[in-house]
């Protein structure tokens, strides 16, 4: 397939017609797997967000086929939610590929890519920070997410609100590093981006994580606590979604850069 801009001169040039130049960018958008899949590899393109495959629910096979289509496609994919068993399969099947991996028991978080593949590079930075040490597989996605994106991240971990005094530090690399967007995870009560927020002036993105004892101790406090914080300046995303916070941080991130320039 013509890449876009290769579609397009051709078309300005009269080497192609309208109909010709409408099929093939309608093609380069997308890619099928069988009855499996309709891959959407020219995704961060539109949206500059790139098609992130959820590994639960999918077995390794599947896994791997998608995987080699979307590098076909877009030079790289970003795996979420995959077990043990499916990096497995992974680091079997892509021996000649580079794999970035990071690691969390069953909840792991891969980027596996072609040799000659390295991210656009965006010069902003944003700060990913974590209650507790059970957040970290979220914000590994927070992390992934900004990596493949070419967003800079500072990661600080386990700086929860039960040890407050241990938040003043991060927050005063935060200020020092001028990042434009902080993720804040947090389970249990989910206090801690409501305190970040009331703190600084960038913007957060609370991700409450189902993590906590008992009565609505998978994550529910933490969105309702999230939900009704009285900081302005802070977002919420739905129960451990990492991914959807570690967009929302980088598209501000890309924006900013955008502006800069």
């Amino acid at each position: 397939m013509r890449y876009r801009r290769k579609i397009l001169e051709d078309l300005a040039a009269g080497r192609i017609g309208i109909e010709e130049a409408d099929r093939e960018l309608r093609a380069w958008t997308m890619g099928e797997i069988g009855d499996i899949a309709v891959i959407d590899g020219k995704r961060a393109d539109r949206s500059g967000i790139p098609e992130i495959v959820y590994g639960e629910g999918k077995s390794p096979s599947v896994i791997v086929q998608v995987t080699r289509k979307m590098i076909e496609e877009a030079g790289f994919a970003l795996i979420t939610r995959i077990d043990n068993k499916k990096l497995a399969a992974l680091r079997t099947e892509f021996k000649d590929h580079h794999l970035k991996v990071w690691e969390a028991e069953d909840h792991n978080t891969a980027v596996v890519s072609s040799m000659d593949w390295s991210p656009h590079v965006v010069d902003e930075k944003i700060a990913i920070i974590t209650a507790g040490t059970s957040d970290i597989p979220f914000a590994n996605e927070v992390e992934a997410v900004a990596y493949v994106s070419g967003v800079d991240s500072i990661v600080f971990r386990d700086v929860g609100v039960a040890g407050i005094h241990r938040l003043i530090e991060p927050l005063q690399t935060i200020i020092r590093e001028d990042v434009v967007a902080i993720v804040v995870l947090a389970g249990m009560e989910g206090a801690l981006p409501t305190v970040v927020a009331a703190l600084v002036d960038i913007p957060v993105i609370g991700v409450p994580v189902p993590v906590g004892y008992g009565f609505r101790g998978r994550g529910e406090t933490a969105l309702a606590a999230m939900l009704q914080s009285c900081s302005p300046g802070l977002a919420v995303v739905n129960i451990g979604n990492g991914v959807g916070a570690g967009a929302f941080a980088c598209l501000i991130a890309k924006k900013c850069a955008s502006r800069r320039r």
